[in-house]
């Protein structure tokens, strides 16, 4: 073992006793903070979270070796304390070792079971898009807000699999299940909960941990309900939903001694998918239409595109290949929207060798996806919004390798296939039928494209003017 000794930990800045880095980290956009850091100590580095170390993993080509050519040893989740207390290691996002091995497979079987990336959930989502041009059409070209009838409208896609039904807009207790949501992913980003995660023993001073806790009891009170409701109706030999198939897993494993199947690991379980399946998806949506706001030059050539492929039909997923331009401003929108700067923590799984450095089991390791998506060696004009970087000189859509929104290898984005089915869906429905314009007095030179505070980076509250194009 004389080798190891000459390993050494990552570099990074020297800490101060107790509080580590905290003086140097940008605790509204810690993001930025590593991005600097990674200019200077290089593309893997260690930083002192109060009095926990933190590896940093930055740059495509770093972060593709960690994630795919060492994805077992990368492939755990850290036990960060809002997580732990949210979820107690149930469900599928934050779960660990043999818990999240089970409930992933589970999952994924289950919502390709249900349709997921085939042409049965590319009807939902085009039902669903109708729905939603029918609320834009309401505001006859007036300015209106899109935040909650977007994160609706993405929502039902999602709860249509889970549940098998979708909710009407303007329901109720879906639009306080929504804003709960909406509510917990702003707080988990905030500087507050950054600093609870540092010191959780502060909690007390740091109020703002127990919202989010409240906003989840809310949320699981409602998912038990609507299951235990379902426990009394589904069918076991035709299972109609996601919770069905859970429910019918569950009979068949009650006597065995695992407790996976446990109402507790379906109620984080769902809730993880709810979570994860609307807010992406809809902050990326709301990203496309602002962006489309703010060059109006790129959403003409979108409209134009659709008229050329598509004319007044309905747009499908087949005719993505036939439309380069639109699936590049797609790409261009997610790798510009930078929905998950810090992607979701990790944590190594065993004592680590990598690029030299020596990284000891249960490491946290953040998987830096904006230093990717910003890479300069990897784009011509990386902060700026460039569809021309998905396509080649003749205009041909071309894949790029440095394009991970959804991160790598084990642990990456479970729904990658429904998202990018509903975001072409969803965008091209919507822009073959309205012109986006800012509301009147606004230019869109002065659109603002700064993100807001939280976990993932939405656009700022904005207006709309929906014209139809008929």
């Amino acid at each position: 073992m004389a080798k190891s000794s000459k390993l050494h930990s990552p570099p990074g800045p020297r800490p101060l006793p107790m509080i580590g880095n905290l003086l140097l980290l940008n605790l509204q956009r810690p993001y930025q903070t590593m991005l600097e850091l990674s200019q200077k100590y290089g593309s893997i580095y260690s930083i002192q979270m109060g009095p926990k170390k933190v590896v940093v993993l930055s740059g495509y080509e770093t972060l593709k070796d960690a994630l795919v050519n060492y994805g077992e040893q990368f492939g755990e989740r850290p036990r960060v304390p809002i997580f732990e207390r949210l979820f107690e290691g149930k469900g599928i996002v934050f779960s660990h070792g043999e818990t999240w091995k089970t409930m992933r497979r589970f999952s994924l079987t289950t919502l390709r079971n249900f349709g997921m990336g085939k042409r049965i959930i590319e009807d939902t989502i085009i039902e669903e898009c109708q729905h939603l041009i029918q609320n834009f059409e309401s505001h006859r070209g007036k300015p209106f807000e899109i935040k909650t009838v977007m994160n609706a409208s993405v929502a039902n896609v999602i709860v249509s699999v889970l549940l098998g039904k979708r909710f009407d807009y303007q329901d109720p207790q879906f639009l306080r299940l929504l804003t709960l949501i909406g509510e917990n992913v702003k707080l988990i980003g905030s500087p507050r909960i950054t600093l609870f995660n540092m010191f959780p023993v502060l909690g007390f001073l740091l109020k703002s941990h127990k919202t989010v806790l409240r906003n989840r009891d809310e949320l699981f009170s409602f998912i038990r309900m609507t299951f235990l409701d379902r426990r009394h109706k589904f069918d076991k030999s035709d299972p109609r939903s996601f919770i069905d198939a859970f429910l019918v897993r569950q009979q068949e494993e009650k006597d065995t001694s695992t407790d996976y199947f446990s109402d507790a690991n379906l109620v984080a379980l769902v809730s993880n998918l709810f979570v994860a399946g609307t807010e992406t998806t809809a902050s990326t949506l709301r990203w496309a239409i602002l962006l489309m706001m703010r060059y109006p030059e790129v959403q003409k050539k979108v409209c134009d595109e659709i008229t050329k492929v598509v004319g007044s039909a309905q747009p499908r997923i087949a005719h993505r290949t036939q439309m380069p331009y639109t699936d590049a401003v797609l790409h261009e929108v997610q790798r510009f929207a930078d929905i998950l700067p810090t992607g979701v923590p990790r944590a190594t799984t065993a004592n680590v060798t990598f690029k030299n450095y020596h990284i000891p089991k249960g490491t946290e390791v953040v998987t830096l996806l904006t230093s990717v998506l910003r890479d300069q060696t990897q784009w011509e004009k990386p902060d700026a919004f460039n569809p021309e970087h998905f396509l080649n000189s003749e205009g041909k859509f071309i894949k790029r390798e440095a394009f991970m929104p959804f991160s790598l290898g084990r642990r990456m984005c479970a729904g990658e296939s429904l998202a990018k089915m509903e975001l072409f869906l969803f965008f091209t429905s919507l822009m073959q039928k309205f012109t986006f314009q800012p509301p009147p007095g606004v230019s869109h030179l002065n659109l603002d494209l700064t993100p807001d505070i939280g976990f993932t980076l939405r656009p700022m509250p904005y207006k709309i003017c929906a014209v139809s194009q008929d």
